[in-house]
């Protein structure tokens, strides 16, 4: 981000930095979907999903040059007694922070950012991006990484692509004669992954944040479910942008193991994908040192730092509101030993707030 080149001293005078409105929405897509630094995260469609689902308040900015979208921001608004009041770009996302097309509107948007939280009375502002924007703002890189990868046309070059133990696992569950399928809906998916969250310690969204993903994003926004016998097993809701695809919601139950359900769904994930023309696998963010990180090194993709950055307005350390803070390791455990049912009641309260 520090390499983007600065505008014009003419077109930095004119520069102007807006608030979204719906007559907007359709410009600030297609600059996303033009702009090499902007990501899905950055679609409009987030506001909707957010504000209708989770009721958060977002604001979206854009910087604006004689009528030319130069740069976008979308920040949400997270106001929480158990956690913090912070503004985040982008909440429930892996990726965010200013995209913008020169450095004089990246400045201007986070600008504009600083001003807004300081407006707001925010603990801190945070830019999740996946390199460095402002050296001068702490930066939290050690614990969250990214696992990107190309995928070949061919199918089979990815099959073998994948390390022996691993391919290992992927055949272990085409062995076991598992089926795949593309829901019309999030109902089998849901279900899965509540359970899946609950013997992980972890509290779930509410159902109607993955039914508005889904509603708002049509074809972008996919869910595959992999059933034995009819019975299903794993799901993943996964995201498609420009020649990328982004498993992004996904886990199995406890059954899943026996059949290897949750390797051979990312892998039919895979092979749909490339033969849809896709060429990116973005395997999404991973904490440091957990099962998740280690899975996706065992496909064989190699970690990518993410540049996670805050502006503290109160406080000196670096917010942690994550599994890995030793301070939620009993109530982790606790929440393991949760009915589900009871889970699936109290965990959309908390998950809502976590961003």
């Amino acid at each position: 981000m520090r390499d983007l080149p600065r505008s014009a001293t003419d077109l930095r005078r004119t520069q102007v930095v807006k608030v979204l409105g719906a007559a907007d929405e359709g410009r600030w897509d297609a600059f996303v979907e033009s702009c090499p630094a902007a990501t899905f995260f950055h679609r409009v469609g987030w506001k909707r999903v957010i504000e209708g689902s989770l009721g958060h308040d977002c604001h979206y900015l854009y910087v604006e040059t004689a009528g030319e979208i130069r740069g976008v921001l979308p920040l949400v608004h997270i106001r929480s007694r158990l956690f913090s009041n912070a503004l985040i770009s982008n909440a429930f996302c892996v990726y965010g922070g200013p995209a913008a097309k020169d450095r004089d509107a990246y400045d201007a948007l986070e600008g504009a950012a600083v001003d807004l939280a300081g407006t707001l009375g925010v603990d801190y502002l945070e830019f999740r991006s996946r390199s460095r924007g402002n050296v001068d703002w702490l930066c939290n890189q050690d614990l969250y990484v990214a696992f990107r990868s190309r995928l070949d046309p061919n199918p089979e070059a990815n099959l073998l692509a994948i390390p022996r133990k691993q391919r290992a696992m992927v055949r272990k569950g085409i062995k076991a004669a598992l089926a795949s399928r593309v829901e019309p809906d999030i109902d089998r998916f849901y279900s899965i992954y509540a359970e899946s969250l609950r013997n992980l310690g972890t509290p779930v969204l509410p159902k109607r944040y993955f039914a508005t993903l889904k509603e708002t994003f049509g074809e972008a926004c996919d869910v595959l479910t992999v059933t034995s016998s009819g019975r299903p097993l794993a799901s993943v809701v996964s995201f498609y942008f420009r020649d990328e695809v982004h498993p992004y919601y996904g886990g199995g139950i406890r059954a899943a193991r026996a059949s290897a359900a949750n390797d051979f769904m990312y892998w039919e994930l895979m092979r749909r994908a490339c033969g849809r023309g896709y060429r990116v696998f973005d395997f999404g963010r991973s904490k440091r040192g957990t099962g998740s990180f280690a899975f996706k090194r065992h496909w064989g993709f190699e970690p990518e730092p993410l540049c996670y950055e805050f502006l503290l307005f109160r406080g000196s350390e670096l917010p942690a509101y994550n599994p890995a803070n030793p301070k939620y390791k009993a109530a982790i455990a606790l929440w393991k030993k949760l009915p589900l049912g009871v889970a699936n009641m109290l965990g959309p309260v908390l998950a809502r707030n976590l961003g």
